[in-house]
């Protein structure tokens, strides 16, 4: 491997990934056959609020939460059900996403935009509890 920059990464991470649009997201916010997961860290939540019906999974122990086999596996990372991932921008999400098909997840997306575009295009948001 040679040296590679995080953008070249997060565009090989899209280009075999779903982008799914805010509007999209939102049509399945409360659909029991998809769980949206918020990757962003707590302090980012707590100062921007969430989306509602959302589930949170910081990035950084995103591995640990998604593993089955693993003490801090997270059960909104069902493998049964469609997976749709979210950060601020969509860049983490990105890399998540592509993380989660590594790890054997098949039905997994990522919202384009992230929470910015949510924010633009909806704004219905709730505070962090």
């Amino acid at each position: 491997m040679g040296d590679i920059t995080v953008k070249e990464m997060i565009k090989s991470a899209k280009q075999n990934l779903d982008e799914v649009s805010v509007a999209d997201v939102k049509k399945k916010l409360n659909s029991s056959k998809t769980n949206i997961i918020d990757l962003r860290d707590t302090a980012e939540l707590i100062e921007n609020g969430v989306i509602p019906g959302s589930h949170h999974a910081s990035r950084g122990h995103l591995e640990f939460f998604a593993d089955p086999k693993c003490e801090y596996y997270k059960d909104c990372f069902n493998k049964e059900k469609e997976i749709i991932l979210f950060c601020n921008s969509g860049a983490r999400s990105a890399l998540a996403a592509y993380t989660l098909k590594t790890m054997g997840y098949k039905n997994v997306s990522h919202m384009k935009g992230g929470f910015k575009a949510w924010m633009k295009e909806i704004g219905v948001i709730e505070d962090f509890s």
